[in-house]
């Protein structure tokens, strides 16, 4: 009987994949069979190997089910997506972390918003627009290394992908929840492959008792590259429109112009943030005249 071990990608750099399991890191190749079925192993992928007797080597046989998978960055089985957003220098673009934490619910990953610089300004505008529709939100500072103390805790055991704009104190974090990167702030990004002459490979590193998730592009303005979400999925990812669905005067209302809408009089009455819904009419607007082949 052909022995298997199940392990955790950790890599994948040129057809070959570092996999994590209770012996070490084996170096695999993956089976034919993957690429005659269209299948590719990525970083975060639950796999059985079958390993070699004389060295740390192996084949990749197979991949476990998936619980999610982002498509670019590609990773799989991401429990949290967490957004390090701040209150100043710069102010945080709040349609870009919108479309960051649609992404999340699109795919079943909690987002989670870091509100960082709170020493510097008052956090109470983002805090109140993510908390109060049930994102977990955090008020830190990088300075105060003690407000990281709740957000290690929830980054046990987890894989986490980080993302955030330039200048909002990512790495800072990062090397406050992640020591043993031993890393001055700015050079974070070349160890985890965004130097000017590295692959831009993706990767999971031993973070807080989990992993966190190498993310090169993903912080990029341009998120339809990463994520396309279709105007059909689109209200699905606003958790604030649920209750409000089949309240709507018209079957199938896309929360846009359409007179009677349930959604549109909750912003109007204040009960759904005019910030958030003024996100989710950019998205809209800028994917209702796809058609199927532009996708």
């Amino acid at each position: 009987m052909i022995k298997q071990v199940q392990g955790l990608v950790l890599r994948c750099v040129g057809g070959f994949y570092y996999v994590k399991t209770t012996d070490g890191v084996y170096t695999c190749r993956a089976r034919g069979a993957f690429r005659r079925a269209g299948l590719t192993p990525v970083a975060g992928d639950q796999v059985l190997i079958q390993p070699q007797e004389v060295d740390m080597t192996g084949v990749l046989q197979e991949i476990l089910p998936r619980r999610n998978v982002l498509v670019r960055p590609p990773v799989a089985n991401v429990d949290l997506l967490v957004l390090v957003a701040s209150v100043c220098h710069p102010t945080t673009n709040t349609l870009v972390l919108d479309k960051m934490i649609a992404v999340a619910e699109k795919n079943h990953i909690c987002p989670v918003v870091l509100v960082n610089k709170s020493d510097l300004g008052d956090p109470t505008e983002l805090e109140n627009i993510y908390g109060s529709v049930g994102i977990p939100c955090y008020i830190v500072s990088a300075r105060q290394p003690d407000t990281l103390a709740s957000v290690r805790g929830l980054l046990e055991g987890k894989i986490s992908v980080f993302a955030g704009n330039s200048g909002v104190g990512k790495s800072s974090i990062l090397n406050q929840l992640a020591p043993e990167l031993v890393l001055p702030t700015g050079e974070i990004s070349e160890k985890l492959g965004r130097g000017r002459h590295t692959t831009r490979t993706v990767s999971l590193y031993p973070m807080a008792g989990g992993y966190l998730v190498d993310t090169p592009g993903f912080s990029s303005l341009e998120l339809d590259r990463v994520e396309p979400i279709d105007k059909e999925t689109l209200a699905d990812c606003f958790r604030e429109f649920r209750p409000h669905e089949g309240r709507c005067r018209f079957s199938g209302c896309a929360h846009y112009r359409e007179p009677g809408c349930s959604v549109r009089n909750a912003v109007e009455e204040g009960a759904i943030s005019p910030s958030r819904y003024a996100s989710y009419v950019a998205m809209y607007e800028a994917v209702k005249d796809k058609k199927e082949w532009e996708k």
